[in-house]
């Protein structure tokens, strides 16, 4: 959910990428539906593991495995713990839920990106 609201939302500030630990293989029914049902699309989003490629070639990387990220990454300076509840097989006002913690926390990561690069545009 994550990337299509970024691919939508903050396309100025954030190339997205999603990866997973354990992928499933495919994108459940139930994401594409509420993504849907929010007016975002789920063309083009796939289910991939993450790489140590993928992983170093990234600025930042959002976990919301459930796990701290010193357990599960490379580069722990460059990734930020998002709890998100994981909605696989609940109900659809589940997904909803889930859907609209993600989408307030990618506007908020993008309004700081955005600032970011407004500070270091005057800077220069």
């Amino acid at each position: 959910m994550a990337e299509a609201i970024a691919r939508y939302d903050a396309a100025d500030v954030i190339e997205a990428a999603s990866a997973g630990l354990y992928p499933m293989g495919s994108i459940v029914e139930q994401t594409k539906q509420t993504l849907m049902l929010n007016g975002y699309s789920a063309d083009g989003l796939t289910s991939n593991a993450l790489t140590r490629q993928a992983a170093d070639a990234a600025d930042i990387i959002i976990n919301m495995t459930g796990r701290q990220k010193d357990e599960t990454f490379w580069e722990q300076a460059k990734v930020e713990d998002w709890i998100v509840q994981d909605p696989y097989g609940a109900a659809p006002e589940t997904y909803q839920r889930v859907f609209e913690g993600i989408k307030r926390r990618v506007n908020q990561l993008a309004l700081g990106l955005r600032e970011k690069r407004e500070n270091k545009t005057r800077a220069q």
